[in-house]
C-alpha cells in the first residue's frame, strides 16, 4: 500500500530533493574550477552542423573551354586533349580558372559552402539507425523465443531455453567480435561468391544487438504469458479456438501491456550497448565522439555532451513507452 504523505511533507521533500540537485552541480562546478583545463563549448556546435567548404576539381587534362553563369550557378567546361569534355557546376561559390587556362587532373576549378551533418549528428543519427532495426529485430526474436519457452513441444522449448542461456551466459562484446570475425567471414565468401556483393559490418553489428536482446525479451514475454490466469486459456479452447488463436487473441494482448516496462529497459540498456559497435567500425555516437575528441581535444566539452544525447534518445524512448502504457489501460 501506498503511503500517504501530507501537504506539509511534501513540500519538505520538494525542496529537499532540489536541494540535493542543486548541491550536486554546484559541487560539480566547484570540481571542474579547481583543474587546469581550458573549456572551449564553442567547437561543439561545429559537431553537429558545419558549414563546410567544397572543392570542385577537374578530372580531365585539358583546357578551360567555357564559363557560363546562369543565375546563382556557374558552369564550368574542360575540354579535355583527347576531345572528350567535362562540365562542372559551381553553386553560389568562388571561381579560380578563367577560359583557355591549362587543367590537370585534380586541379580546383572553384569552391562553394554547404551546411552539413557534423560527426555528433552523423553518430547519433546511426545510433538511432541502429537502436531501431535490433529493437524490432530483437522483438520478433523475443517473441518466437518466449512462445516457445512455454511449449509442449520439447524440441522448440529446448532450443530456446539454450538460446537464452547461451547469449545470456556469454558478455556481448565477446558475440559482437564472434558475429564480425567469424560469422561475417563465414557469409560474406558465400555471399561474395554467388551474389558477388559484401553484407556491411553494420548489419553484424544489428544482428548482434537484435540476439543478445533477443534473449532477455524471450525470458520478459515468458514471464508476461504465465503471468495470465491459465482458466483464460481454459475459456478460449472453450470457445473452440486453437491454441494459436487464443495466444493471439486473448492472452499476448493482455501479457503486452504487462510486459510494457521491463521491454523499455531492456531496450534503453540497448541503445546504450550500441556504443560497443565502433569496435567493428560503425560511427555510432560514442566512436563519433572519440573522432571528434582527437581533432578538437576537447574531450570533457565533447563527452559531455556525448552523454547528453544518450540521455536525450533514452529519456525520449521512455516517455514513448509511458504513452503506450496510457493508451493501453496500464496507469
Amino acid at each position: 500500500m501506498e503511503e500517504q504523505l501530507t501537504q506539509k511533507q511534501i513540500r519538505f521533500w520538494s525542496i529537499a530533493y532540489f536541494v540535493i540537485i542543486f548541491t550536486l552541480i554546484g559541487g560539480f562546478v566547484l570540481a571542474t574550477s579547481q583543474i587546469t583545463y581550458s573549456w572551449r563549448w564553442s567547437v561543439v556546435p561545429s559537431y553537429f552542423v558545419a558549414h563546410e567548404t567544397i572543392l570542385i576539381q577537374s578530372e580531365l587534362e585539358g583546357t578551360v573551354s567555357a564559363i557560363e553563369t546562369e543565375g546563382t550557378t556557374t558552369r564550368i567546361v574542360v575540354k579535355g586533349d583527347d576531345g572528350t569534355s567535362e562540365s562542372y557546376e559551381i553553386p553560389e561559390g568562388e571561381i579560380l580558372v578563367s577560359e583557355t587556362d591549362m587543367i590537370f587532373p585534380g586541379d580546383t576549378l572553384g569552391n562553394y559552402k554547404e551546411w552539413r551533418p557534423g560527426l555528433l549528428m552523423l553518430g547519433m543519427m546511426m545510433t538511432i539507425k541502429v537502436s531501431l532495426y535490433a529493437i524490432v529485430i530483437g522483438i520478433l526474436v523475443g517473441i518466437w523465443g518466449g512462445i516457445a519457452r512455454i511449449s509442449a513441444n520439447p524440441a522448440a522449448r529446448w532450443l530456446a531455453y539454450t538460446y537464452v542461456e547461451l547469449i545470456r551466459g556469454t558478455p556481448l562484446l565477446v558475440q559482437i567480435f564472434i558475429w564480425y570475425y567469424i560469422g561475417s567471414t563465414l557469409v560474406n565468401q558465400l555471399v561474395r561468391q554467388y551474389a558477388g556483393f559484401e553484407i556491411p559490418a553494420l548489419w553484424y553489428g544489428v544482428i548482434a544487438l537484435a540476439i543478445f536482446t533477443g534473449a532477455y525479451v524471450t525470458e520478459i514475454v515468458r514471464s508476461g504469458i504465465q503471468s495470465i490466469n491459465l482458466g483464460q486459456t481454459e475459456a478460449a479452447r472453450s470457445l473452440g479456438m486453437t491454441h494459436f488463436q487464443s495466444l493471439r487473441y486473448i492472452i499476448m494482448p493482455q501479457a503486452m501491456r504487462r510486459i510494457l516496462p521491463p521491454l523499455a529497459g531492456q531496450f534503453i540498456s540497448l541503445i546504450k550497448d550500441s556504443s560497443l559497435l565502433g569496435i567493428i567500425a560503425v560511427r555510432e555516437l560514442t566512436k563519433a565522439t572519440r573522432e571528434a575528441v582527437t581533432t578538437s581535444f576537447a574531450s570533457f566539452e565533447l563527452f559531455f555532451t556525448c552523454a547528453a544525447l544518450y540521455l536525450i534518445i533514452t529519456f525520449t524512448l521512455s516517455l514513448f513507452v509511458q504513452y503506450l502504457e496510457r493508451r493501453m489501460g496500464t496507469t
